[in-house]
């Protein structure tokens, strides 16, 4: 892939989806660990996502390295805090291309790139009036700040604030490789555009990463981060998304 050229997939669990993938758990597409995870899952449904969000980004990595889905090989990277393997998951055939993985509700989301890339969707529902009252309070101060200032100026998009807030927040830490136990708190990432809010206190989203919204189906949120190579400016990068289906139309 270029570099700057960010490409985003989302797949829903459809039945049609859900049955190719459980058909491809029982030809043995997914590794050990895949399958012990997919084993653990109480509810049918949670396996069903599991498996339609495994089985899609299988595929892609398939088909981008010129192998079959079964013979996708991942390994983690090292973590940029501790140096130990426990980073953000990497494909250990093709260096130079970078995946995120994240599902909710139902939808699964993959974002692929040439440097280090982060993603998240979440369901609307996450962030209802009073859902997302305790996460807000461990946000970044000037986070909390703005979201104050929504909830005074605009309650009516306050829930929609909180929630692209969250987004750009998990998908920064999952693109940095630390993920949520560095905390919420340390890192400002902002709402973004589109909530007429200025950043409080002149903060600025982390330096050298650009955050952007990923157009997903009505009733969930995405956003995706991606560090910037030397010389590439935020403006330049291009996101291009689309559905994916595993199974039949």
């Amino acid at each position: 892939m270029e570099q700057g050229q960010v490409e985003v997939r989302w797949v829903a669990v459809t039945p049609a989806n859900a049955a190719v993938a459980e058909a491809a758990a029982a030809d043995g597409v997914f590794d050990e660990r895949e399958r012990q995870q997919s084993a653990a899952f109480r509810r049918a449904e949670d396996r069903a996502l599991y498996q339609v969000a495994h089985l899609a980004l299988r595929r892609l990595l398939a088909e981008r390295s010129g192998r079959r889905p079964e013979e996708v090989v991942f390994r983690r990277a090292p973590c940029p805090g501790c140096g130990e393997l426990h980073g953000r998951p990497e494909l250990a055939q093709a260096p130079g291309l970078e995946f995120s993985l994240s599902h909710s509700g139902g939808l699964a989301l993959i974002a692929l790139a040439a440097d280090p890339i982060g993603a998240d969707v979440e369901l609307g529902g996450a962030f209802a009036p009073g859902a997302g009252a305790e996460v807000v309070t461990q946000l970044h101060p000037a986070e909390r700040a703005e979201l104050a200032e929504l909830a005074e100026r605009r309650p009516d998009r306050w829930t929609a604030g909180a929630l692209r807030c969250w987004v750009r927040k998990e998908a920064y830490l999952k693109g940095t490789g630390m993920g949520l136990g560095q905390g919420v708190d340390k890192d400002y990432v902002g709402l973004g555009p589109g909530f007429d809010v200025a950043p409080a206190g002149g903060e600025r989203p982390p330096a050298g990463w650009e955050l952007r919204a990923v157009e997903v189906p009505a009733g969930y949120d995405a956003a995706i981060a991606l560090r910037l190579p030397p010389g590439l400016a935020g403006e330049s990068v291009r996101v291009r998304s689309a559905e994916l289906w595993v199974g039949e139309r």
